[in-house]
């Protein structure tokens, strides 16, 4: 079974082939295949390749499924006995990916 440790958006994905997961938002179009090339580590069985930072020559393909929002966060800040209370809310976007192969090992 193939293994990689890849990051992007400043967040680490341990991942293999076939499988999907939401990342930060990717400039890229939906259905366009993707490369991340920050690869930490590399396995494959007995064998695995450990980077320093990266693996040089590593690479993770990927086709991107999705990009949508998240569901909304509510921020709530509330100081006691001040009558202080501010209500915000967030939607992070997100892009979903598919894991199709794994190279460099």
């Amino acid at each position: 079974m193939k293994l990689a440790v890849i990051t992007s958006g400043g967040k680490q994905y341990k991942v293999s082939p076939g499988q999907k997961l939401k990342i930060e938002k990717l400039s890229a179009e939906i259905g366009s295949k993707f490369i991340f090339d920050k690869v930490l580590l590399l396995a494959e069985g007995d064998k695995i390749k450990i980077g320093a930072p990266y693996i040089k020559d590593a690479q993770v393909e990927a086709e991107i499924l999705k990009i949508a929002r998240e569901k909304k966060k509510i921020v709530f800040r509330y100081h006691s006995k001040t009558r202080y209370r501010k209500k915000k809310g967030h939607r992070q976007y997100f892009t979903e990916v598919k894991i199709t192969d794994i190279k460099g090992i």
